[in-house]
């Protein structure tokens, strides 16, 4: 049995262990309502414009919108979406898995695959192993809409360069703190296949086609991926205030267990001293 200054030390060490997971738990739980407030806001709207651009897309021709142009997939760009820290449970690491299942699928058909890495812990990994051709680390910490566009940018002008043929999103979708939903999401070309069950039909232009399309089909498209990003930032939340939750639940009961070792070993201890005490005056009396 372990002396009584290594328990002290060990229940001391899992105590600070606890507040430190505790204070963790309180401010993603605090960051949590906050990114969860905002893709519940952002989510009807991304989506019924990313819907309308699909119906949109199947009047139009290539010349009209260069970001529905079919291509034979040759070049691939995947972007996943992870954090910059740990200790966020399988977050993370939910990610990375599906984007080497995403890659192997692409280079088996012979698509060459490349990654745009958004988040520090895909970064770290990916570029050990894949062609990480750009990142974005600081979207991360603050998510806004013009980090979104400087990642819908890079992708649209790799898109219509000719550079890549297809545009996949890698992200968890927030369902609730508990529950985050791993999502392969296309963000080019502008498929109408995500459409189905919308009306299609003609469509009036003001003040012209052209100009509208212009500006409108960008900006769905920077919406889409502002909406993972949100996603992507309440999941990271909800998933390190579960952690966090676990790992101050497992901490309260070993820091318990050592205190009931250090209880019984102390009381072993006094018990040991009172019968040398006894045994010494029986010695002497004799």
């Amino acid at each position: 049995m372990a002396n009584l200054k290594e328990l002290r030390n060990r229940i001391a060490s899992v105590s600070s262990t606890m507040q430190i997971t505790s204070a963790m738990k309180m401010v993603s739980a605090a960051k949590l309502k906050r990114s969860q407030d905002a893709i519940v806001q952002m989510r009807p709207y991304a989506e019924k414009l990313t819907a309308l651009m699909g119906n949109v897309s199947a009047t139009l021709d290539a010349s009209e919108n260069p970001y529905a142009a079919e291509r034979p997939v040759q070049n691939v760009l995947l972007i996943p979406m992870t954090a910059n820290r740990g200790l966020c449970g399988a977050f993370n690491s939910s990610v990375l898995k599906r984007v080497k299942v995403v890659s192997d699928r692409y280079e088996a058909a012979g698509a060459n695959v490349s990654v745009f890495t958004v988040g520090k812990k895909s970064r770290d990994l990916l570029k050990k192993t894949m062609n990480v051709v750009a990142e974005e680390l600081e979207v991360v910490n603050q998510v806004n809409f013009e980090g979104a566009q400087r990642v819908a940018d890079t992708a649209m002008a790799g898109f219509t360069s000719g550079q890549y043929d297809k545009v996949v999103l890698i992200y968890n979708q927030f369902k609730n703190a508990a529950v985050q939903v791993l999502q392969e999401e296309q963000l080019l070309p502008i498929s109408a296949a995500s459409t189905e069950g919308a009306a299609v039909g003609d469509y009036l232009y003001e003040p012209n086609k052209a100009q509208l399309l212009e500006e409108l089909i960008p900006t769905s498209i920077k919406s889409q991926v502002y909406k993972a990003l949100l996603d992507s930032q309440a999941s990271e939340h909800g998933a390190r205030m579960t952690s966090m939750h676990k790992a101050t639940d497992n901490a309260t009961s070993m820091r318990d267990g050592l205190k009931l070792q250090y209880n019984k070993a102390r009381q072993a201890a006094i018990t040991n001293e009172i019968l040398e005490i006894v045994g010494g005056a029986e010695a002497l009396n004799s």
